[in-house]
């Protein structure tokens, strides 16, 4: 398994920019993609004013947040992936997105990368198989703010093998972030456990209680 040094994220909405975000901060490169050149103006503005913030609270200093700025690289196609070790999906939680990105990526790659996904619910097995590496996919799913969150759920497919996911679980560490390990079920666990309590929450105002 080849070290990971440099990270691909394809979207620069709130979930890539974060993504993005977390991983310069924590001194990986990053090759942020998105179709829209507006939206990856967005993205790196919005990671900027996060960072600035986190100056604010004295998280992070001035000279850490120029040097992860530096460290992204905004881009609208897919060549800068072929020196990556690791890509992140982070689209639109549409299936058929997440396909269509999924079998245009994989040309792009360098034999050895792995790909992984930041859904919230779509099966890892079934976008697994989109790829020409279903053993090297995994389900990396972040929470929302990704700057603050420190969970990630990490989704094994059927098909994921255990070199990728151990990998993945420590890249996880090296990000500041908590990992869970979780099946290829419906809603994996976190989204398993919220519904049902925000339902329930409903009714009860529903009623009344």
């Amino acid at each position: 398994m080849q070290e990971i040094t440099k990270i691909g994220v394809i979207g620069a909405g709130q979930m890539g920019n974060g993504i993005a975000h977390v991983c310069a901060l924590s001194g990986f490169d990053v090759y942020m993609v998105d179709v829209s050149p507006e939206n990856l103006e967005k993205g790196l503005a919005a990671i900027k004013s996060n960072m600035d913030r986190q100056i604010q609270r004295k998280l992070i200093s001035d000279d850490d947040a120029k040097a992860a700025q530096a460290r992204i690289t905004p881009g609208t196609d897919y060549k800068g992936f072929k020196d990556c070790q690791l890509v992140i999906e982070a689209a639109t939680e549409k299936e058929d997105v997440k396909k269509a990105i999924l079998i245009e990526l994989c040309p792009f790659l360098n034999e050895a990368a792995l790909v992984a996904s930041n859904t919230s619910s779509i099966s890892i097995t079934r976008l697994g198989s989109y790829t020409d590496r279903p053993g090297k996919f995994v389900g990396m799913h972040f929470m929302n703010p990704v700057p603050r969150m420190e969970l990630v759920e990490l989704i094994r497919g059927i098909a994921t093998d255990e070199d990728t996911f151990s990998c993945i679980r420590e890249l996880t560490q090296k990000l500041g972030k908590k990992s869970i390990s979780a099946e290829d079920f419906p809603a994996f666990i976190v989204n398993r456990i919220l519904l049902p309590m925000i339902n329930e929450a409903i009714y009860t105002l529903y009623e009344g209680v």
